[in-house]
């Protein structure tokens, strides 16, 4: 599975962005998918997930601002990211796991590039 996120750039405090992954190869039915990030000198933290069945999950400090999507036909996640904040400048990652349950660790079995997320105060 080869996975591509796009959608990161330069937003100011209070701004949004939408950030896009799109998987390939042999996804099969059952996976969930994540958003994750990596600040400047912090270690990597979990955002957001999805099941396949549409469920989710998210970090206490993006609920009510960030919403994790999918759709199953193209094989595409995304990240609707609204009211950023500069302290969520980071390099934002999509990851993709075998299975249903929804799962917040960093045991993902395939990781994308990532896409930087630049916001400004």
């Amino acid at each position: 599975v080869q996975l591509q996120a796009s959608g990161g750039g330069l937003v100011q405090a209070g701004g949004s962005l939408r950030l896009s992954c799109a998987a390939s190869g042999r996804t099969g039915s059952n996976y969930i998918m994540a958003w994750f990030r990596r600040a400047p000198g912090k270690e990597r933290e979990f955002v957001a997930g999805i099941a396949s069945v549409g469920t989710t999950t998210y970090a206490d400090s993006v609920k009510g601002r960030f919403t994790i999507s999918r759709d199953n036909a193209k094989n595409m996640l995304y990240l609707q990211m609204n009211s950023l904040k500069p302290d969520e400048t980071a390099v934002y990652y999509c990851a993709f796991r075998y299975g249903y349950s929804l799962y917040s660790g960093p045991n993902y079995n395939y990781w994308g590039q990532g896409t930087l997320v630049t916001v400004s105060s």
